[in-house]
């Protein structure tokens, strides 16, 4: 079975992140660069959250939250699911399907290696 540590290998380690503190709008700004959907929120190399379009939507947009002025912080996901390399993307899947997510950071030895979405499969 195909693991999360052979889809990093095909598609890089590619980690884009920002600081709590940042922007709704730059880290909107990175997510357009990128084309990806989603940023993780580091502090001091620590995981604390996740951005996603989701989040965007419903925790900016809809409460009215002006994008310049909002630190990401204020409206991140915090409860932030990870997986491990040797876990098959079936499991990931099912897991994505179950939290009703799309992306999933990977850890390996409590430190950051990558991360996978739900296009990645």
């Amino acid at each position: 079975m195909k693991t999360v540590r052979d889809l990093l290998k095909a598609k890089g380690r590619d980690i884009w992140s920002v600081t709590p503190e940042t922007t709704v709008y730059d880290t909107l700004r990175l997510m357009a660069d990128k084309n990806i959907g989603a940023v993780l929120i580091l502090d001091g190399g620590q995981t604390v959250g996740i951005f996603t379009e989701r989040d965007y939507a419903r925790q900016v947009i809809l409460k009215g939250k002006a994008s310049k002025d909002t630190p990401v912080h204020e409206v991140m996901t915090t409860r932030v699911v990870f997986v491990r390399p040797e876990q098959t993307i079936e499991d990931c899947m099912a897991l994505m399907t179950d939290r009703h997510i799309r992306h999933l950071p990977v850890l390996e030895k409590e430190k950051l290696i990558g991360v996978i979405s739900i296009g990645d499969a």
